[in-house]
């Protein structure tokens, strides 16, 4: 019986523990600043944004660091071009990089290339992931949206040259990505075209 016991409050103990690390985690991505310089060298990619576009392009690569945590090592696909820009920048300050990833994920996080993965359903899974996490921390329904999360809208708010551009239904014809049926699966009455996926992504390693 006091094995049992035992058993019980040691995994107590660890279910407080993980709860503790995943909340200092996602602390961490919320309160960070990000290093000084980094603006300028994603300007050398990216020249001609504001202020105000800047700061929403660096919001929306902190939600992307903030759907990575939540996904727990399962893969997730970025949805934005200029957010996936920002990453590259970041990723460029090798020692504050490394040192941010740890504090947030517990490892380091790599950027996998469009062409690295494995196959199309990889990327399709990924974006579909990215979309459930994204919409559930803006208290978005992704089966069915009335808005679209920041990290989807980001490219067509901002006028992204080549960016990835989503619409909650596409019509016929419509060269924008069918991001209202992202989330349903077989069961959504939504018209649906492709995924739609920038080109990179993050997961296990």
């Amino acid at each position: 019986m006091d094995y049992v016991i035992l058993f019980i409050v040691i995994v107590i103990l660890l279910a407080m523990y993980v709860g503790s690390v995943r909340v200092s985690r996602r602390a961490h991505i919320t309160n960070y600043a990000f290093p000084d310089g980094l603006r300028s060298k994603f300007r050398e990619v990216r020249p001609g944004l504001t202020e105000i576009q800047e700061h929403q392009v660096f919001e929306g690569l902190r939600q992307w660091f903030m759907v990575c945590n939540r996904a727990d090592n399962r893969f997730v696909s970025m949805p934005s071009q200029v957010v996936d820009d920002a990453w590259h920048a970041f990723i460029l300050f090798t020692r504050n990089y490394e040192q941010f990833c740890r504090k947030a994920f517990g490892r380091f996080l790599h950027h996998t290339p469009a062409e690295a993965m494995a196959d199309q359903s990889t990327a399709t899974d990924g974006i579909k992931r990215t979309w459930r996490i994204a919409c559930h921390l803006e208290k978005i329904d992704p089966k069915a949206p009335t808005r679209l999360p920041m990290l989807f809208a980001m490219d067509a708010t901002l006028a992204i040259a080549g960016g990835f551009h989503y619409e909650l239904n596409c019509g016929p014809g419509s060269n924008t990505y069918c991001a209202g049926g992202i989330g349903c699966g077989s069961g959504c009455g939504t018209s649906c075209g492709s995924d739609g996926a920038g080109d990179g992504g993050c997961g296990g390693d």
